[in-house]
Protein backbone atom coordinates (compact mmCIF):
# COMPACT_ATOMS: atom_id res chain seq x y z
CA UNK A 1 0.00 0.00 0.00
CA UNK A 2 3.04 2.57 0.73
CA UNK A 3 4.41 1.89 -2.96
CA UNK A 4 1.21 2.30 -4.19
CA UNK A 5 1.02 5.48 -2.41
CA UNK A 6 4.57 6.71 -3.32
CA UNK A 7 3.42 5.65 -7.14
CA UNK A 8 0.22 8.08 -6.64
CA UNK A 9 2.37 11.06 -5.28
CA UNK A 10 5.11 10.60 -7.80
CA UNK A 11 2.59 10.75 -10.92
CA UNK A 12 0.54 13.96 -9.21
CA UNK A 13 4.04 15.95 -9.10
CA UNK A 14 5.10 14.77 -12.31
CA UNK A 15 1.42 15.71 -14.00
CA UNK A 16 1.42 19.07 -11.77
CA UNK A 17 4.37 20.10 -13.89
CA UNK A 18 3.10 18.78 -17.09
CA UNK A 19 0.01 20.85 -16.60
CA UNK A 20 1.26 23.94 -15.48
CA UNK A 21 3.14 24.40 -18.91
CA UNK A 22 -0.29 23.43 -20.79
CA UNK A 23 -2.86 24.99 -18.83
CA UNK A 24 -2.69 28.35 -16.87
CA UNK A 25 -6.01 28.63 -16.04
CA UNK A 26 -6.80 28.09 -11.98
CA UNK A 27 -9.83 27.10 -9.98
CA UNK A 28 -11.04 27.48 -6.68
CA UNK A 29 -14.15 26.39 -5.04
CA UNK A 30 -15.27 25.77 -1.50
CA UNK A 31 -18.43 24.64 0.73
CA UNK A 32 -18.89 25.26 3.68
CA UNK A 33 -22.32 23.11 4.48
CA UNK A 34 -24.02 21.96 8.11
CA UNK A 35 -25.67 18.40 8.19
CA UNK A 36 -27.96 17.30 11.26
CA UNK A 37 -26.33 13.54 10.61
CA UNK A 38 -22.37 13.51 10.01
CA UNK A 39 -21.95 9.90 8.27
CA UNK A 40 -19.12 8.25 6.34
CA UNK A 41 -19.53 5.46 3.61
CA UNK A 42 -17.35 3.37 5.96
CA UNK A 43 -19.50 3.07 8.82
CA UNK A 44 -16.47 2.87 11.09
CA UNK A 45 -15.72 6.56 10.14
CA UNK A 46 -19.80 7.38 11.01
CA UNK A 47 -20.00 10.51 13.46
CA UNK A 48 -24.09 10.00 13.89
CA UNK A 49 -24.35 13.55 15.38
CA UNK A 50 -24.66 17.04 13.98
CA UNK A 51 -21.55 18.41 11.84
CA UNK A 52 -19.75 21.15 10.04
CA UNK A 53 -18.14 20.62 6.58
CA UNK A 54 -15.51 22.65 4.81
CA UNK A 55 -14.86 21.18 1.31
CA UNK A 56 -12.23 22.69 -0.90
CA UNK A 57 -11.18 22.17 -4.30
CA UNK A 58 -8.32 23.81 -5.88
CA UNK A 59 -5.97 23.33 -9.10
CA UNK A 60 -5.66 23.15 -13.17
CA UNK A 61 -7.42 21.32 -15.51
CA UNK A 62 -5.51 18.34 -14.58
CA UNK A 63 -4.03 18.68 -11.41
CA UNK A 64 -6.26 19.52 -7.67
CA UNK A 65 -5.78 19.67 -4.29
CA UNK A 66 -9.04 18.91 -2.83
CA UNK A 67 -8.75 18.57 1.20
CA UNK A 68 -12.11 18.04 3.06
CA UNK A 69 -12.33 19.47 7.04
CA UNK A 70 -15.20 17.99 9.65
CA UNK A 71 -16.36 18.87 12.39
CA UNK A 72 -18.87 17.98 15.34
CA UNK A 73 -21.11 20.96 15.90
CA UNK A 74 -19.46 21.21 19.23
CA UNK A 75 -16.10 22.04 17.58
CA UNK A 76 -13.83 19.33 18.12
CA UNK A 77 -12.75 17.87 15.30
CA UNK A 78 -14.49 14.87 13.33
CA UNK A 79 -12.09 14.23 9.70
CA UNK A 80 -9.64 15.77 8.03
CA UNK A 81 -8.14 14.07 4.53
CA UNK A 82 -5.80 15.57 2.71
CA UNK A 83 -6.76 14.12 -1.39
CA UNK A 84 -4.54 15.02 -4.43
CA UNK A 85 -6.20 13.98 -7.59
CA UNK A 86 -4.64 14.17 -11.06
CA UNK A 87 -6.55 13.91 -14.23
CA UNK A 88 -4.48 11.14 -16.60
CA UNK A 89 -6.99 11.60 -19.56
CA UNK A 90 -8.70 14.34 -20.43
CA UNK A 91 -10.74 14.20 -23.48
CA UNK A 92 -13.80 15.54 -24.85
CA UNK A 93 -16.45 12.24 -23.35
CA UNK A 94 -13.51 10.54 -21.48
CA UNK A 95 -11.50 11.10 -18.51
CA UNK A 96 -9.26 9.07 -16.42
CA UNK A 97 -8.10 10.68 -12.89
CA UNK A 98 -5.51 9.31 -10.05
CA UNK A 99 -6.01 10.38 -6.72
CA UNK A 100 -4.25 9.99 -3.43
CA UNK A 101 -5.53 10.56 0.22
CA UNK A 102 -2.31 11.46 1.82
CA UNK A 103 -2.98 11.60 4.68
CA UNK A 104 -6.55 11.05 5.98
CA UNK A 105 -7.38 11.27 9.72
CA UNK A 106 -10.22 10.01 11.52
CA UNK A 107 -10.49 11.62 15.17
CA UNK A 108 -12.55 9.41 17.72
CA UNK A 109 -12.52 9.96 21.69
CA UNK A 110 -11.12 8.35 24.02
CA UNK A 111 -10.42 8.53 28.15
CA UNK A 112 -6.86 9.24 28.44
CA UNK A 113 -5.10 9.30 31.47
CA UNK A 114 -2.89 12.84 32.03
CA UNK A 115 -0.74 12.96 34.79
CA UNK A 116 -2.74 10.68 36.47
CA UNK A 117 -5.89 12.27 35.57
CA UNK A 118 -8.42 11.08 33.43
CA UNK A 119 -9.72 13.23 30.69
CA UNK A 120 -11.87 12.54 27.11
CA UNK A 121 -9.69 13.44 24.77
CA UNK A 122 -9.55 13.51 20.53
CA UNK A 123 -7.37 10.58 19.36
CA UNK A 124 -6.49 10.77 15.50
CA UNK A 125 -6.26 7.41 13.52
CA UNK A 126 -4.04 8.01 10.62
CA UNK A 127 -5.06 6.56 7.00
CA UNK A 128 -3.57 6.65 3.62
CA UNK A 129 -5.60 5.52 0.59
CA UNK A 130 -5.63 5.60 -3.24
CA UNK A 131 -8.22 6.06 -5.83
CA UNK A 132 -8.90 5.41 -9.50
CA UNK A 133 -11.63 7.40 -11.34
CA UNK A 134 -13.12 6.60 -14.86
CA UNK A 135 -15.90 9.19 -15.92
CA UNK A 136 -17.93 8.82 -19.03
CA UNK A 137 -19.77 11.93 -20.47
CA UNK A 138 -22.86 11.25 -22.03
CA UNK A 139 -24.31 14.58 -22.85
CA UNK A 140 -24.10 18.05 -21.30
CA UNK A 141 -25.84 16.99 -17.65
CA UNK A 142 -25.35 13.31 -17.46
CA UNK A 143 -22.37 11.15 -17.20
CA UNK A 144 -21.39 7.61 -15.89
CA UNK A 145 -18.23 6.37 -14.36
CA UNK A 146 -16.70 4.10 -11.41
CA UNK A 147 -14.86 4.97 -8.46
CA UNK A 148 -12.13 2.34 -6.78
CA UNK A 149 -10.66 3.16 -3.53
CA UNK A 150 -8.28 1.15 -1.34
CA UNK A 151 -7.41 2.52 1.73
CA UNK A 152 -4.66 1.41 4.60
CA UNK A 153 -4.75 2.45 8.28
CA UNK A 154 -1.41 2.63 10.02
CA UNK A 155 -2.92 1.69 13.58
CA UNK A 156 -3.79 -1.56 14.90
CA UNK A 157 -7.46 -0.48 16.46
CA UNK A 158 -10.04 0.23 14.15
CA UNK A 159 -10.63 -1.44 10.40
CA UNK A 160 -7.47 -2.17 8.48
CA UNK A 161 -7.82 -2.41 5.20
CA UNK A 162 -11.10 -1.20 3.18
CA UNK A 163 -12.06 -1.55 -0.67
CA UNK A 164 -14.91 0.09 -1.93
CA UNK A 165 -15.79 0.20 -5.90
CA UNK A 166 -18.84 1.69 -7.17
CA UNK A 167 -20.56 2.57 -9.93
CA UNK A 168 -21.85 6.29 -10.31
CA UNK A 169 -24.22 8.21 -12.33
CA UNK A 170 -24.44 12.11 -12.17
CA UNK A 171 -27.31 14.37 -13.72
CA UNK A 172 -26.62 17.72 -13.28
CA UNK A 173 -27.97 21.06 -13.66
CA UNK A 174 -31.31 19.59 -13.99
CA UNK A 175 -33.92 22.58 -15.00
CA UNK A 176 -36.80 22.56 -12.49
CA UNK A 177 -39.10 25.68 -12.26
CA UNK A 178 -37.89 29.27 -13.48
CA UNK A 179 -34.12 29.32 -12.17
CA UNK A 180 -34.47 26.29 -9.82
CA UNK A 181 -32.60 23.00 -10.60
CA UNK A 182 -31.64 19.98 -8.89
CA UNK A 183 -28.38 17.59 -9.77
CA UNK A 184 -28.87 13.60 -8.78
CA UNK A 185 -26.01 11.61 -7.86
CA UNK A 186 -27.02 7.57 -7.32
CA UNK A 187 -24.78 4.83 -6.73
CA UNK A 188 -23.95 1.04 -6.13
CA UNK A 189 -21.43 0.17 -4.47
CA UNK A 190 -19.68 -2.84 -2.62
CA UNK A 191 -17.44 -2.15 0.38
CA UNK A 192 -15.32 -4.52 2.01
CA UNK A 193 -13.46 -3.55 5.76
CA UNK A 194 -11.16 -6.35 6.74
CA UNK A 195 -13.07 -9.52 7.00
CA UNK A 196 -16.83 -7.63 6.32
CA UNK A 197 -18.36 -6.71 3.50
CA UNK A 198 -21.57 -5.66 1.93
CA UNK A 199 -23.15 -3.88 -1.20
CA UNK A 200 -25.04 -1.04 -0.69
CA UNK A 201 -27.36 1.71 -2.73
CA UNK A 202 -26.68 5.95 -2.04
CA UNK A 203 -28.16 8.86 -3.67
CA UNK A 204 -27.35 12.36 -3.44
CA UNK A 205 -30.18 15.06 -3.98
CA UNK A 206 -29.09 18.86 -4.38
CA UNK A 207 -32.02 21.79 -5.50
CA UNK A 208 -30.48 25.41 -5.98
CA UNK A 209 -31.28 28.29 -7.94
CA UNK A 210 -29.40 29.48 -10.37
CA UNK A 211 -27.11 32.61 -9.57
CA UNK A 212 -27.46 31.75 -5.63
CA UNK A 213 -25.01 30.25 -3.26
CA UNK A 214 -26.77 28.21 -1.15
CA UNK A 215 -28.31 24.59 -1.90
CA UNK A 216 -30.20 22.13 0.22
CA UNK A 217 -28.80 18.69 -0.26
CA UNK A 218 -29.87 15.38 1.04
CA UNK A 219 -28.25 11.60 0.95
CA UNK A 220 -29.90 8.44 1.17
CA UNK A 221 -27.80 4.95 1.95
CA UNK A 222 -29.55 1.51 2.03
CA UNK A 223 -28.01 -1.91 2.91
CA UNK A 224 -29.01 -4.27 0.49
CA UNK A 225 -26.88 -6.93 1.69
CA UNK A 226 -24.09 -6.85 4.43
CA UNK A 227 -22.20 -7.83 7.27
CA UNK A 228 -20.37 -4.86 8.38
CA UNK A 229 -21.90 -3.44 11.67
CA UNK A 230 -23.95 -0.33 10.73
CA UNK A 231 -27.63 0.55 10.21
CA UNK A 232 -29.50 -0.70 7.07
CA UNK A 233 -30.28 2.50 6.50
CA UNK A 234 -29.22 6.01 6.75
CA UNK A 235 -29.87 10.09 5.69
CA UNK A 236 -28.75 13.20 6.47
CA UNK A 237 -29.83 16.53 5.52
CA UNK A 238 -27.45 19.79 4.62
CA UNK A 239 -27.30 23.24 3.78
CA UNK A 240 -24.37 24.14 1.69
CA UNK A 241 -22.90 27.25 1.09
CA UNK A 242 -20.76 27.47 -2.00
CA UNK A 243 -17.99 30.55 -3.64
CA UNK A 244 -16.66 29.64 -6.62
CA UNK A 245 -14.16 31.27 -9.04
CA UNK A 246 -12.19 31.08 -12.00
CA UNK A 247 -8.69 32.54 -12.63
CA UNK A 248 -6.27 32.88 -15.49
CA UNK A 249 -2.80 32.80 -14.73
CA UNK A 250 -0.15 35.50 -16.96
Amino acid sequence: MRSYAFLILFSLFVGAASAQRKDSTFFFRADVSMTNNGFSIVPAFTLGAPAAYLDMRMGNKRLSFEPQFRFVLEGRPWSFIFIYRYKAIVKPRFQLTFGGHLPGLNYITRMVDVNGIEERLSVARRFLAAEIIPTYTVSKHVSVGMYYLRGHAFQQHGPQNSNFLALQGTFTKINLVGKTYFNFNPQVFYLKVDADDGFYVNATTTLGVQGFPFTLSGIVNKAIKSSIAARDFDWNISLIYTLDKHFVLK
